[in-house]
């Protein structure tokens, strides 16, 4: 596992507003049962609103979504199945939204 690395979100109930999860926490860190997973939300499902600096919008797929990384959790590994891509391009704005959400800068 990867970070940045993308994964079809696993919750039937939710999928269809954050059709995405990523997996931000470092690869240094894999002796636990859990990863550190940020959601992708359909820009649509939050009426194309986004906070600056807390929910950048994300190309991908072809599609704009929101990262939410105030709703930011942990998952276990195991529902973690094989990712479907990489958004590491995007560190800077996924590092960017989390010190927002720590700093408020």
């Amino acid at each position: 596992m990867e970070q940045f690395d993308v994964y079809i979100n696993p919750s039937l109930s939710s999928r269809d507003a954050f059709p995405y999860i990523i997996d931000i926490q470092n690869s240094i860190i894999s002796d636990i049962a859990t990863r550190i997973v940020i959601p992708l939300g359909k820009t649509s499902f939050f009426k194309n609103e986004q906070i600056k600096g807390l929910t950048p919008v994300i190309k991908y797929e072809n599609e704009k979504l929101l990262l939410l990384t105030a709703q930011i959790a942990s998952i276990p590994t195991k529902k973690l199945k094989k990712p479907v891509g990489s958004l590491s391009h995007f560190r800077d704005e996924i590092i960017a939204s989390l010190d927002f959400a720590i700093t408020g800068i």
